[in-house]
């Protein structure tokens, strides 16, 4: 069975304040993009190893017993036994890239063996096992835009709807750290209601109102990540911003963007005529 994990885009972020157990409340609105992995499981008849891993693509470091995939893996098969199975990772979606990647291809291996093997889950059960990989895992069960509070793990619909337009994502190569970043952001009270942004002002006044906190001191710290985000508004991009913590950055276009990028750069363009389901 083969499934193709896509990724998400943070539409602004406002870190509110840090929580007692260190850990820090945010809200953002996650919006999911085009831009995806491919992930096949098959039945390992021949093997005794219950879980056989490879990959291509991107190269991912570290062990197997590291990736979200294998632990996702380990807490279904506390649910019911699985039998052995091959998995392969085409991995596209950059990583350390605030586009989820690695959270997107846990959540879609909880669907896939849920549907493969029969595991009749309720999606409350999936989003349940996806909560417990990772704050933004169980976003990819749903995969809709959603308001994420909290550490990012409660999620209430929302209403934006960017199917009309062009959304340029753009992967610098650079790894921002998300320990760092947090480490010197201020927490503070956001001047604007989140959903009422996304939801009642017009796309165009957007990068007015809707701002990512992570932007400041990642800036300051990679300069080129804020001229790739100068690059789209010159290029015309309506809005653009950083996604998570970095590095990649989006630009929201009403038209087909004309941009010269660096080529050592991964970008993709989702156009009105992409699908993400």
């Amino acid at each position: 069975m083969l499934v193709f994990p896509n990724s998400k885009i943070n539409l602004g972020l406002n870190i509110t304040q840090k929580r007692a157990d260190g850990f820090h409340d945010i809200e953002t609105v996650f919006y999911p993009i085009a831009w995806r992995d491919a992930l096949e499981v098959i039945e390992n008849h021949d093997s005794e190893e219950l879980f056989t891993f490879s990959q291509s693509g991107i190269l991912i470091d570290g062990k197997k017993e590291d990736n979200l995939i294998y632990k996702a893996w380990q807490l279904l098969s506390e649910i019911k036994p699985i039998p052995p199975i091959k998995v392969h990772l085409h991995k596209n979606i950059p990583m350390g890239a605030g586009l989820g990647g690695g959270s997107a291809d846990a959540a879609f291996f909880i669907e896939l063996i849920d549907k493969k093997f029969a595991f009749n889950l309720k999606f409350s059960q999936k989003s349940a096992l996806a909560s417990k990989l990772g704050s933004d895992c169980s976003f990819f069960i749903k995969n809709s835009p959603v308001l994420a509070t909290g550490r990012g793990d409660s999620f209430a619909d929302v209403r934006v709807d960017l199917r009309n337009y062009y959304i340029l994502t753009v992967y610098p190569g650079t790894h921002s750290n998300t320990k760092e970043a947090y480490s010197n952001c201020i927490p503070r009270q956001p001047e604007k209601d989140l959903r009422l942004v996304v939801e009642k002002i017009p796309i165009g006044e957007w990068k007015y109102h809707l701002k990512n906190d992570f932007e400041e001191t990642v800036f300051k710290r990679y300069p080129q990540i804020k001229e790739l985000k100068d690059a789209l508004y010159n290029s015309g991009a309506i809005y653009a911003c950083m996604s998570g913590s970095g590095s990649s950055v989006f630009g929201i276009f009403d038209k087909t963007p004309n941009i010269h990028l660096n080529t050592n750069y991964k970008f993709y363009l989702q156009t009105p005529a992409s699908k993400i389901l």
